[in-house]
């Protein structure tokens, strides 16, 4: 009895295992495709998407698809960077990592005013909630880290 309980336990291990890998690899595809999409591209299909989401009206689905663009065409010409300076895949200093973030920072600024200034109130709400389900799940992470961390700050 025992030797079939601890075959059937590894056997549902395995499969769990397996089924976590084919997960990862599809994650992997998905960003490689993305990562072969023109700025054209990515900035028609998010446009659509938020026309679908906010109910843009034509001359405001053009602005966005023109803000989207121009967001578009500066990370790939980001990538390019990156991928040029690839061989040596070292670690920013501190220094190059803060002006990295400011940068994006700044950015990301930027869009929200452009956004802000495209959409009307309504639409710009809507536009903010949807924000933080695309990082629900880097944000559930950083909570449970917070929660283990206080833990054992408790603990002393």
């Amino acid at each position: 009895m025992k030797k079939l309980l601890v075959i059937a336990l590894a056997l549902f291990t395995l499969n769990g295992m397996a089924q976590e890998k084919e997960r990862r690899s599809d994650r992997k595809d998905r960003s490689e495709s993305r990562m072969q999409m023109s700025p054209n591209d990515i900035a028609d299909l998010k446009s659509k998407k938020l026309t679908l989401k906010l109910d843009l009206t034509d001359a405001q689905q053009k602005k966005v698809h023109a803000l989207i663009l121009n967001e578009a065409k500066a990370r790939q010409e980001l990538r390019k960077n990156r991928d040029a300076d690839g061989e040596k895949k070292e670690k920013p200093s501190q220094e190059e990592f803060i002006k990295m973030q400011n940068a994006r920072l700044d950015h990301q600024i930027e869009m929200k005013r452009e956004m802000k200034s495209i959409l009307n109130a309504e639409q710009y709400a809507k536009f903010e909630k949807m924000k933080p389900r695309e990082n629900e799940k880097r944000g559930k992470r950083s909570r449970d880290e917070d929660k283990k961390r206080d833990y054992q700050n408790d603990k002393k």
